[in-house]
């Protein structure tokens, strides 16, 4: 799950419950670790730092994936390929080298193949 799936599930958001349905114990869960600093730093600004930890924990609970040499040439590669911005192309590009599927409610990754589209 990408940060806007994270930060709507966190914060109550109108997609929170589908959000939901992808953090039952049948998914194993990936976090790049660029998720990990967009969803602190949104909720340490909004909420304070005390929240923003609580929610860290969270998502360190899951399989946090290093951004790695060959996960940065990907990235680079997809960016180059589907004008993705630099956090959209880790996140995707993580999803790719993990055999996984990325579950956003971003619209800049909506039609890509592997992408759960949550609207």
């Amino acid at each position: 799950m990408d940060s806007s799936g994270w930060i709507e599930f966190f914060t109550g958001g109108s997609l929170a419950e589908r959000y939901a349905a992808y953090l039952a114990p049948r998914y194993d869960l990936i976090t790049p670790t660029i998720v990990l600093y967009e969803v602190y730093k949104k909720i340490k600004r909004e909420r304070g730092e005390e929240t923003a930890l609580l929610f860290s924990g969270q998502l360190s609970a899951s399989h946090v994936v290093q951004l790695t040499e060959s996960i940065a040439y990907l990235a680079a590669d997809l960016s180059l390929r589907h004008g993705l911005a630099m956090a959209d192309a880790i996140v995707y590009a993580t999803a790719k080298d993990q055999d996984a599927q990325v579950v956003t409610g971003d619209a800049d990754l909506k039609d890509l193949p592997g992408v759960i589209y949550v609207k």
